[in-house]
């Protein structure tokens, strides 16, 4: 598998199919790993990182229902290989980010990856479209199972799995559901909402996770703590807490059909025309513009445009995925062009509805 055969496809966190994949694209389960005979990364020479890269990628061929997947050296890829991953939610930006021996096992449908030497030895993450948490977690269960007869994890019968993270220890796991919030954002009660979930001990991030900013709308919201929790507990937190989210933006979405539908269709149809005809277009106002648009879509204001396309255009007018499909190195003002161009091509031939945003 090449990467150039991913740039062409829309992600698992982006297919737009699931349980309420309207407001919850998707979810995801991550466990952190370390192995027992070498140290934390932190701690970790440059011999200690490359024996354990060689460890697991060893480990990785030997099992069998790892047959399809494929292995990159993630200390080889040129950064925007590197950055068109991170765009991908298959690393993080500090695995791309780091220094050393590391790599990232893919499977083909793009629902899981293993990190080697991100912040642990091993993070194990599954994703699938929309609120589905428990069988996120079925898959990711068998994963661990299946690594855990090949290597040594580094374990305490009274604190779980150690990790170089104390709030990982415990479970390793960290449950989150990405959620698009737009109404909530133009109704200005996202704060409010982020308030009450910190009181429960949920954390929110922005797209790309911890200290990213929430672009296009996209939220993360995760547990904080794994320790004295287990997964059955953490998972039911998330899930109890999600379809509150997702009424809450629906009431605020009706908020605005029901109080200010003029204004709105005003702006759904200014960011569908706006994409449809710039010449040049930053990535920002592109994330922006585009969640106006989904939300357009979901609420009937435009005709034509289907959600997995919309959801296809905020990863495929990404720095690096812009670059991939273009089989170039394209700076700044050539990536504002090439992006107007590619959302141009995509976006012609829908229309704006005279439905429910309309008096």
């Amino acid at each position: 598998m090449r990467l150039e055969e991913l740039a062409g496809k829309c992600g698992e966190w982006l297919r737009g199919s699931g349980p309420e994949s309207d407001i919850v694209v998707s979810s995801r389960i991550r466990l952190a790993r370390n192995l027992a005979d070498y140290p934390f990364i932190r701690k970790c020479t440059g011999l200690d990182r490359a024996a354990i890269e060689k460890t697991l990628r060893d480990k990785f061929a030997q099992i069998p229902g790892f047959r399809d997947v494929a292995y990159w050296d993630v200390n080889g890829l040129p950064d925007v290989d590197r950055q068109f991953l991170v765009e991908r939610q298959l690393i993080s930006r500090e695995h791309a980010d780091a220094d050393g021996a590391r790599g990232v096992v893919i499977d083909p449908n793009e629902q899981f990856s293993l990190m080697v030497n991100e912040e642990d030895h091993l993070r194990i993450q599954v994703m699938h479209s929309g609120l589905d948490l428990p069988s996120a977690w079925e898959q990711i269960n068998r994963i661990d199972d299946v690594m855990e007869e090949h290597v040594y994890y580094a374990f305490h019968e009274r604190l779980g799995y150690l990790t170089a993270c104390p709030t990982n220890v415990g479970t390793g796991m960290r449950v989150s559901v990405m959620l698009h919030l737009p109404a909530l954002v133009l109704t200005r009660q996202i704060e409010k909402v982020f308030r009450s979930l910190h009181k429960i001990s949920l954390a929110v991030r922005g797209l790309y996770g911890e200290g990213s900013q929430a672009m296009g709308d996209f939220y993360q919201v995760s547990n904080q703590i794994t320790l004295g929790k287990t997964e059955a507990e953490l998972i039911q937190q998330v899930s109890e807490v999600a379809p509150a989210l997702i009424e809450y933006e629906r009431k605020a979405r009706q908020y605005l059909v029901d109080e200010s539908r003029r204004e709105l269709h005003d702006r759904v149809s200014r960011a569908y025309g706006l994409l449809c005809t710039a010449q040049t277009i930053s990535s920002e106002e592109t994330m922006q513009l585009l969640s106006s648009v989904r939300m357009g879509v979901n609420l009937g204001l435009i005709r034509d445009v289907a959600i997995p396309t919309v959801n296809q255009l905020f990863i495929h007018t990404q720095r690096a995925h812009l670059q991939k499909l273009r089989g170039m190195e394209l700076d700044t003002i050539e990536r504002d062009i090439e992006r107007a161009n590619y959302l141009r091509r995509h976006l012609k031939g829908g229309s704006t509805s005279d439905g429910p945003g309309q008096n």
